[in-house]
């Protein structure tokens, strides 16, 4: 903990404060003092040049040319360092003055080692930190170095040791080592042995030995080592891993120091350790011998070599290539023999043991020695027992990796021995001294991915030891000399320097700009900052120690873009963030432009200043105070950042174009930067093609009787575009142009029409009092009365709602909502609100201010026709989109401003614009409160750590300042969250409504995105929450056709942008996040929940789930309460919740879920016996049902392979089968027979054949049967290969079971090869067999003698082929029959989850499930997320446990945490921003009508045709209507058939036809009116019937 703090003070509080730098322990001394040296030169310089030069623009052009040149400089040599470092040449420079035969042996071995490198692939590493003990010239880059020593010199272990002070890891998710060697027949590259681990493995170093070690060396023959390594490189198994390990004595303990060694021993290490718990202890060094004479061929050319080498001073190049870059570790290897042993010839400066003695390789060794703690000495001691390696047999037990040379003319003293120990991986439980790369494991994966981060992927890239796996040393008998290895830097074409530098040095100390924009902007901003600081500084902004305080303020912007605060805490993801480095700079030159406008303009104010609501908005005391503001607020930058609260830089733009959109233009959320772009430029060119209509009719002349008709043209105008605007999302993919083009042309002249008859002047005053009294009543019904009597507890006061809908009482849901009288009226009075009285309200007061707004004394005719446009497109659009709360902001407008303060009234049209702004603050306002009180009620408190019940008695001073915070974050809309969930909150950055930053959603791990190794091997996603994440997926597709029409209906209750609800169900619980809201369509995202979520997600299930209405407590008694009534204490207790229960009932399609447990099914054998029983009657359904049974019986090749099953005494007796199991077991034969395979399942083989259309041969020596017997033991043998040949094991069985459901089959006898002649049998027969004997199984426990008839066994196969999907959950084909609504599904689950192991069979039924509305209050729900977010990412708090996430019932402050992006939160499925229409609605389209389109419209024109025609005609042929004439009537003749017609009857007859055709001439002109009506918005006609028809159902 106390760490901990000390890193978040360090990289937290003081980088916030400096701009990034402060004093990092875990870098060298160069890096920091570096960084502490750049800081004070960008603190002190425009300081000193203030202080020491008069302020003139001399300052200014000296300071912006020192910063532009420092940051030329920077930038480019970081640029080109890691270009360098990517595609760069690494040199190795040998030592001068080597001389002997060792040195021909040497480059012998050379190229013997590039040429096995080439075969062998890529060795790969990430290079640790330098400055920790490594020397700058050895190259502290992880490329590892080799020391000479003279051959009989004493060298102490610690100096030996130096060179195997680098060792290198990975932090990214998993690390693979490749053991490669060379095949004997094809010469080609094996690789093998994967091992994974998880980003969290620890490596540590091993830094030093402690003590000398010499030793006494052993002799082996050169040339016996060249044989051997030519051999082991031929090997075909030279990469096979061997189980068990050669049986050899431990290593001895080193002898004292006095005693020499001979020779030199060049040895560098890397290490990787891996901690994994649990894993199998084995040891895995990498060895490669060289060879150790210079008597192998080629020793000429060796020679040569040498002295063109010596010439060039020793050196050699390579290029390291792109390639080199990947994301795994390789580890070149040779391949060892169980059997052999290997010895050193001189360990003396290895620290090995004193004698040579066998290498300890048995598996029985090795298991004693698990958990020992290894020393250095030991693991080099170890490591050096593996120098010469006689390779005889062919097993490999780990990769290896050796060099070796050795002088052939010396003895024991004068060898020269080079070792380099290139992979150590040991799964033992390692004791290291040291952690190395902290901040690189602590990196996010995703970042490392998508190489957001600096070190990815080119930390893989840091130098190191690469395509060739041996480096040439030449040693001197005399002196010892270091090997230099190094990056070349061309500086030009044939000009280079040698660069000792490493990638995770040069990280930590510059940033990396990856693109030439990157730096060209860096650049262009630390020059503008310097420009415009300099600017305000010679101006006299500042004085006295505000100067320096801005010269620091500067210095932290411009270092943050050389190395930026990471992580920021504004930051909204883990890892390295490249954006939040521009942040300072941009918001700095964006304060000092307003800084300078605002100077300006209070300078050059005019005298006619703009006024509005009595306050002189262009005055240049204003315009002063608001430039004082501006200069604090940028000299507590340090604060404000360090706080967060500006965000980074494109979601500040994102925010300011979202609010500009939504509270000027009336537009919606956004859903992303380009989007908001998107909608900004739409409503800029809206108002620019408005405005000249608006001017134009302005500068004519108006009569006070008479408007011009160019303004009734701009108002028709105004109104078909707002509704156009309002009914398109801020999507520019999604359009809806095909209704709206007729629609808008028919509002535009119907509105014109309205405007131009003058009727909002003539009946002035009276109209405007009924408009507003309409809107008052309609808004108040619709969105008041009706809501809150539709509600779970309406009022808070009933137990019941008073309007209940049909599936209120229903028990389980049977079929869709059924759509209520009450939910009818909703509609209409929702459709004549907004497109009827909001329009006609807008066009009222368009007219009755237009002329005042443009008279000289308020505004002038072009601002006047600019704000006219705004302000009335702003309300229209609004009222279109969401006209839930304007009632209230109209009623209040007029009340306000026409009796209160009407001295104050800028006209009621800007009244009504400015007034919408300010409701939608104080409603934000209202919601912030209500969260705050609700939160920190002391009744209800829940502390979920010590802290919360520390911070609480502070809140209470606190509240103060609260109130304002609140009332600062509701006019930026800034969520305000408790600090580490207590009592204590603060102010977060602005957001847009969306609130994410990321385009985060789920990927479900499936058999389309893994590899198949994995699929087989591991099973991946095969644990509960990626199983269940296709439920939520499916939701979110049913909420996509359904809840734009369910909101409309009145379902949800009121709603608006940014709300956020809650769908309970039994297992199922979601939260749907409203991001956009339009005239017709809701753009919304859903976060699935854990099905099993922790105890606190049950606690506050549980409290959303349960009733209040059996509550009878009063305080502290129980006297009861009033019928139909909450008691005192649920009523009160109601009332202090952040959420609310709208509905119980809300119907929605879905999948209910039923799973049984497996094994309860097969427990005992008979219930195995079934189960194999269906499988081969599955069998044979599928082959004898295939389209291809002629041609596979016609197979020659496929008969060929039953040819030995048809004889006449075949028995298979495979040991898989079971007498248990198998119903057709031979018990005398011990196996399965044809004869018994006959006796029990020839009927169900005949039958099969008669349902053909061309039965084939079914008798008993038919090839139809032959090939029934060869699918079935083939089947059944799959089962038991699969089961391990443990079918009577249960847990076997069930594996072997699921392995075949998955289609995991292998073929493992001779005698069942013939298969492949037809892969088709495998997939189309034996696979959908095994899957629907499980079906089959399953029914059989419902009606267990059913299936005895061959006839209902073969139509319940065909009926659950045709209704049943079956398949497995990791099958792309489930998630697509999912999704496509298939009406049911089965699978075997196999769930490896947390210690649980355990086959569930899961059924799938499509149905209406039963769902729980809860509203929760928006502003609980975006504080708590950055609550949350700023905890994780900043405060670094990672304990599972914290107090922030324990339940609050009053708040639902798990469920709600739980819901973030992860790794914030962890839900199991979060969608993507989806878009519902309400066309899709099919209950909606019923009561409004279909879009009107012109197919629509033609269709209807000639349906009213035709049956005006048909009933026109049936009227004149006889008496009856046009239902009577289709249903087949009487004739005309029929009414007077017979001689006793009447005169009654004669005058009925006569006058029969006549009425006849007036009535289809009346239904004519219905059909007309209908038709008109249609064009205006939606039938009139349709609303009296479906009045009546409700009415006469509620009658009912």
């Amino acid at each position: 903990m106390g760490s901990q703090t000390l890193q978040i003070l360090r990289q937290g509080v003081w980088a916030s404060v400096t701009g990034g730098w402060y004093y990092d322990p875990h870098q060298n001394t160069f890096v920091n003092a570096l960084h502490l040296y750049l800081w004070l030169l960008l603190l002190c310089l425009p300081f000193t040049l203030y202080m020491a030069l008069p302020p003139t623009m001399v300052i200014v052009g000296m300071y912006c040319g020192v910063i532009a040149g420092m940051f030329v400089l920077l930038k480019a040599v970081n640029y080109r360092l890691h270009t360098a470092l990517d595609e760069g040449e690494v040199v190795e420079l040998r030592a001068k003055g080597s001389e002997g035969r060792g040195q021909g042996a040497e480059c012998q071995c050379e190229g013997t080692g590039t040429r096995q490198d080439d075969s062998n692939g890529i060795s790969r590493s990430i290079s640790r930190e330098t400055g920790e003990g490594e020397c700058a010239g050895e190259g502290g880059s992880g490329l590892y170095q080799s020391e000479g020593v003279q051959g009989g010199r004493e060298r102490k272990g610690g100096q030996s040791a130096e060179s195997l002070r680098s060792l290198s890891t990975r932090s990214s998710g998993s690390t693979e080592s490749y053991c490669s060697g060379t095949d004997r027949d094809t010469n080609s590259t094996l690789s093998s042995l994967h091992s994974e681990q998880t980003s969290s493995t620890h490596v540590e170093s091993l830094l030093s030995l402690s003590g000398d070690e010499k030793v006494n060396a052993g002799h082996a023959d050169p040339s016996n080592s060249n044989v051997a390594s030519g051999e082991a490189n031929k090997n075909p198994h030279a990469n096979e891993l061997a189980t068990k390990l050669p049986t050899g004595d431990a290593p001895k303990p080193a002898n004292s120091e006095g005693q020499q060694g001979e020779g030199t021993v060049e040895a560098a290490s890397r290490t990787s350790v891996d901690v994994s718990a649990g894993l199998t202890p084995h040891f895995c060094p990498s060895l490669r011998a060289k060879a150790n004479d210079a008597q192998t061929h080629g020793q000429k050319d060796k020679e040569k070599e040498r002295e063109k080498d010596k010439e060039k001073g020793k050196r050699k190049a390579w290029r390291r290539t792109p390639s080199t870059g990947s994301a795994k570790s390789h580890a070149r290897v040779l391949s060892l023999d169980s059997s052999t042993t290997a010895c050193l010839n001189d360990p003396h400066h290895l620290g090995a043991p004193a004698s040579s003695r066998a290498l300890t390789t048995s598996k029985s060794d090795l298991e004693a020695k698990e958990g020992e703690v290894l020393d250095a000495a030991s693991l080099l001691g170890r490591a050096s027992q593996i120098e010469s390696v006689t390779r005889s047999r062919n097993s490999l037990p780990c990769p290896i990796s050796l060099s070796h040379t050795q002088d052939a003319t010396t003895g024991s003293r004068g060898e020269h021995t080079v070792m380099r120990v290139c992979t150590c991986t040991y799964s033992l439980s390692f004791s290291f001294p040291q952690m190395r790369l902290n901040r690189l494991l602590s990196m996010d994966p995703e970042l490392l991915e998508q190489h957001d981060v600096d070190g990815s992927p080119d930390l893989q890239e840091a130098p190191h030891r690469s395509q060739d796996s041996t480096h040439n040393h030449t040693h001197s008998q005399t002196h010892p000399h270091k090997t230099k290895q190094y990056y070349r830097l061309w500086l030009l074409p044939y000009l280079w320097v040698g660069m000792h530098f490493d990638r995770l040095t040069l990280l930590a100390l510059f940033d990396r700009n990856r693109e030439v924009l990157e730096n060209v902007l860096s650049v262009a901003l630390a020059v503008l900052v310097a420009f415009l600081g300099s600017v305000l500084l010679v101006n006299g902004f500042f004085t006295d120690i505000w100067v320096f305080q801005f010269c620091l303020v500067i210095a932290s912007c411009q270092y943050s873009l050389l190395k930026s605060v990471q992580p920021d805490s504004s930051s909204p993801r883990h890892g390295h963030n490249r954006i939040i480095a521009y942040s300072r700079p941009v918001y700095f030159c964006l304060c000092c432009g307003l800084i300078w406008l605002l100077h300006y303009g209070s300078i050059n104010s005019s005298s006619t200043a703009v006024s509005l609501y009595g306050v002189k908005l262009t005055s240049s005391i204003l315009l002063s105070q608001a430039r004082d503001l501006l200069v604090v607020f940028t000299l507590c930058f340090p604060i404000i950042f360090f706080i967060g609260l500006l965000p980074q830089i494109n979601t500040f733009v994102m925010y300011l174009l979202e609010q500009l959109d939504i509270h000027v233009f009336g537009g919606n959320a956004c859903t992303s930067l380009l989007s908001a772009l998107y909608s900004v430029v739409r409503s800029i060119i809206t108002i620019a093609m408005l405005y000249g209509f608006c001017y134009g009719a302005l500068k004519d002349s108006w009569d006070p009787q008479h408007i011009p008709v160019l303004f009734s043209v701009f108002c028709g105008l105004l109104v078909a575009v707002s509704y156009h605007l309002s009914r398109q999302s801020s999507d520019p993919s999604n359009e809806r142009l095909q209704s709206d083009v007729i629609v808008c042309v028919v509002i535009a002249v119907l509105y014109f029409a309205i405007h131009v008859s003058t009727v909002f002047i003539a009946l002035q005053p009276f109209l405007s009092y009924v408009l507003y009294g309409l809107v008052g009543a309609v808004g108040l019904l619709t969105h008041y009365l009706l809501p809150q009597m539709r509600k779970q507890l309406p009022w808070y006061c009933f137990s019941h709602p008073l309007l209940k809908t049909r599936e209120y009482y229903q028990f389980e849901i049977r079929g869709a909502a059924h759509v209520m009288w009450f939910e009818r009226t909703h509609v209409w009075l929702l459709f004549v609100e907004k497109n009827i009285l909001y329009p006609l309200v807008v066009l009222n007061e368009l007219s009755g201010s237009a002329q005042e707004l443009a008279s000289p004394r308020k505004l002038n005719t072009e601002v006047g026709a600019l704000v006219i446009t705004i302000a009335g497109l702003k309300l229209l659009r609004s009222s279109f989109s969401s006209p839930t709360y304007q009632y209230i902001t109209v009623l209040f407008t007029v009340l306000f401003f026409t009796f209160d303060y009407q001295q104050f009234s800028e006209t009621l049209l800007l009244d009504l614009f400015v007034m919408s702004i300010i409701f939608s603050k104080l409603w934000e306002l209202f919601y912030k409160l209500k969260f705050v009180y609700t939160y920190i009620a002391p009744w209800q408190i829940t502390w979920g750590s010590a802290f919360h019940a520390f911070a609480q008695p502070f809140a209470v001073p606190h509240s103060a300042m609260l109130f304002v915070q609140a009332i600062v974050s509701a006019v930026f809309s800034t969520p305000l969250n408790p600090f580490l969930g207590s009592a204590i909150f603060i102010s977060s950055y602005v957001r847009p409504v969306r609130f994410w930053e990321r385009e985060y959603n789920t990927k479900r791990v499936d058999h389309s995105n893994t590899r198949l190794a994995s699929q087989l091997d591991r099973n991946p996603g095969s644990d509960d929450n990626n199983l269940n994440s296709i439920f939520y997926e499916h939701l979110t597709r049913s909420l996509q056709h359904s809840l734009c029409g369910d909101l409309q209906l009145g379902r949800w209750g009121n709603y608006s942008t940014g709300d956020c609800f809650i769908l309970a169900s039994d297992y199922l619980n979601a939260l749907v996040h409203l991001v956009e809201i339009g005239n017709g369509l809701i753009t919304f995202q859903l976060r699935g929940l854990e099905f099993r979520g922790t105890y606190c997600q049950q606690r506050e299930v549980e409290a959303i789930t349960e009733g209040v209405e059996e509550d009878e407590s009063c305080c502290c008694c129980e006297p009861g309460h009033l019928p139909y009534l909450l008691s005192f204490n649920a009523a009160f207790g109601q009332r202090w919740l952040a959420w609310e229960v709208l509905v119980t009932k809300y119907a929605l399609e879905g999948y209910s879920i039923t799973d049984n447990s497996a094994a309860s099914m097969l427990q005992v054998f008979d219930l195995r016996r079934i189960l194999t029983t269906y499988y081969v009657k599955g069998i044979i359904y599928y082959v004898i049902a295939s389209p291809k049974l002629e041609e596979w019986l016609a197979n020659e090749a496929l008969l060929e392979g039953l040819k030995s099953c048809g004889e006449r005494n075949y028995v298979d007796l495979d040991p898989t089968f079971n007498p248990n199991i198998d119903e057709d077991y031979d018990h005398r034969l011990a196996g399965i027979s044809r004869d018994s395979f006959c006796s029990v399942y020839l009927n169900w083989i005949q039958y099969c054949n008669s349902r053909r259309e061309k039965p084939l041969d079914s008798e008993k020596d038919s090839a139809l049967v032959l090939l029934c017997y060869g699918l079935c033991v083939l089947g059944r043998r799959a089962l038991g290969t699969a089961s391990h040949h443990m079918s009577s094991n249960l847990e076997s069985f069930l594996y072997g079971l699921h392995a075949l459901f998955k289609g995991d089959f292998r073929i493992s006898s001779v005698r069942d090869e013939w298969i492949f002649t037809d892969m088709e049998l495998l997939r189309k027969v034996v696979v959908p067999g095994i899957r629907m004997s499980l079906k089959l199984h399953q029914d059989h426990f419902t009606s267990p003698d059913e299936y005895e008839e061959s006839s209902v066994l073969f139509e319940a196969i065909s009926s659950h082929e045709q209704t049943l999907v079956i398949a497995h959950e990791g099958d792309p084909a489930w998630r697509s029959a999912v999704l496509s609504n298939s009406p049911s599904l089965l699978a075997l689950r196999h769930v490896l989850d947390e210690g649980t192991n355990e086959y569930k069979i899961i059924m799938l039924n499509r149905r209406y499930l039963s769902f729980r509305v809860i509203k929760v209050n928006k502003e609980c729900v975006r504080g708590l997320w950055a609550g949350q977010q700023q905890e994780l990412v900043f405060l670094r708090n990672r304990n599972p446990e914290r107090g922030s996430i324990q339940n609050a019932k009053q708040a639902l402050r798990n469920m709600i945490n739980s819901s973030c992006d992860q790794p914030i939160g962890y839900p199991i499925y979060v969608s993507p921003l989806t878009t519902s229409y309400c066309n899709t609605h099919p209950q909606l389209g019923h009561i409004l009508g279909g879009p009107i389109s012109i197919a629509n419209i033609r269709n209807f024109i000639v349906n009213t045709w035709h049956r005006l025609r048909k009933g026109c005609g049936a009227g004149c042929n006889s008496g009856g209507n046009v239902e009577d004439c289709d249903a087949g009537g009487l004739s005309c003749g029929s009414g007077n058939s017979g001689n006793s017609g009447t005169a009654a009857s004669d005058s009925q007859h006569s006058s029969g036809p006549t009425a006849s055709y007036l009535v289809n001439i009346c239904r004519y002109f219905i059909s007309v009116f209908r038709f008109n009506m249609t064009l205006y918005g939606y039938n009139i006609c349709l609303l009296l019937d479906s009045l009546i028809a409700s009415w006469h159902d509620k009658v009912l």
